[in-house]
């Protein structure tokens, strides 16, 4: 039988679909840390069947915008002293800067250097946003 102990202080990112956790620890930069980080995949759960989970054995500023496009359905929570401080519900955000990439040749992203790709969701039930600059769309 597999065991995780508890973090001290730190975060959870909890309730990640299956295979997520991976995509979510390279995104957010968690590779450059310099604290323990564990990734518990495919973990048991009673509301998802299966979920991933993410433990930061540190207080950090995560990208919030960032974890509501990966898995708008994952839950962050902040532990102090060993206890659950606070939960964080996750939503798709109505903004992305520099997240995601305009994909269109002729998009000013893709002339012109230095430029932030800018992203605005349309519709949210299919994840759907545009490019503010082209209108391109990004699914």
């Amino acid at each position: 039988m597999l065991t995780i102990h508890s973090i001290d202080k730190g975060v959870v990112i909890d309730h990640i679909k299956v295979g997520g956790a991976m995509d979510i620890y390279h995104h957010l930069g968690l590779d450059k840390l310099d604290c323990s980080v564990a990734i518990i995949m495919n973990a048991r759960s009673e509301k998802l069947g299966k979920k991933d989970i993410i433990k930061i054995e540190d207080r950090i500023d995560l990208d919030l915008d960032v974890l509501g496009y990966m898995d708008a359905n994952a839950t962050v929570n902040i532990i102090e002293d060993g206890v659950i401080t606070h939960k964080l519900k996750l939503s798709l955000p109505d903004t992305l800067v520099d997240v995601i990439k305009c994909k269109n040749p002729r998009c000013i992203t893709s002339i012109e250097r230095g430029i932030s790709h800018i992203f605005n969701l349309r519709d949210g039930r299919h994840k759907i946003y545009r490019c503010a600059y082209c209108e391109q769309e990004h699914k």
